[in-house]
């Protein structure tokens, strides 16, 4: 039988501000029923794909929020850990940064990102694109139920 888990949303994320005006971006919308957050790059690979003793995450998110200056490991890290393994390579990872630069922007699209937004500094766009990036993925993008772990 294939779980089709279309409310979870992972953020990956170290900045309690940001983290909060993504809740609270969210918070409206029936959208999302678990917003689970790690707050680094090795939390968020022990998050997906568990520890020696466990397997994989059951069910993997609909959508990843994944920042790329986190502490232990980088966010682009976590995204190539993501995209080698065919098992994740195919959920949505939008990463939301602070950064600009044209290298971290050419790295995460080399790798697969399905979308890369730089962070605004306004308050209400923060919210607003938040917002959109939430109902886009979850509302009206279809992902194939090859995405979703089965389960006897």
């Amino acid at each position: 039988m294939i779980i089709r888990n279309t409310t979870k949303m992972l953020l990956i994320e170290d900045d309690p501000n940001d983290i909060e005006l993504i809740q609270l971006a969210l918070g409206d919308y029936h959208f999302v029923n678990q917003l689970d957050i790690v707050e680094d790059g090795e939390q968020a690979l022990q998050y997906l794909f568990g520890t020696e003793e466990s397997s994989l995450l059951s069910p993997l998110p609909r959508l990843i929020w994944l920042d790329l200056k986190l502490p232990k490991i980088s966010g682009i890290q976590v995204l190539e850990a993501i995209r080698s393994d065919p098992r994740t390579q195919n959920l949505v990872v939008v990463v939301m940064t602070s950064s600009a630069e044209d290298r971290d922007l050419e790295a995460c699209y080399n790798l697969g990102v399905n979308s890369y937004i730089v962070k605004p500094f306004d308050f209400q766009q923060f919210i607003e694109i938040a917002r959109q990036v939430g109902f886009y993925w979850m509302m009206l993008n279809e992902p194939p139920l090859s995405r979703y772990n089965s389960r006897d």
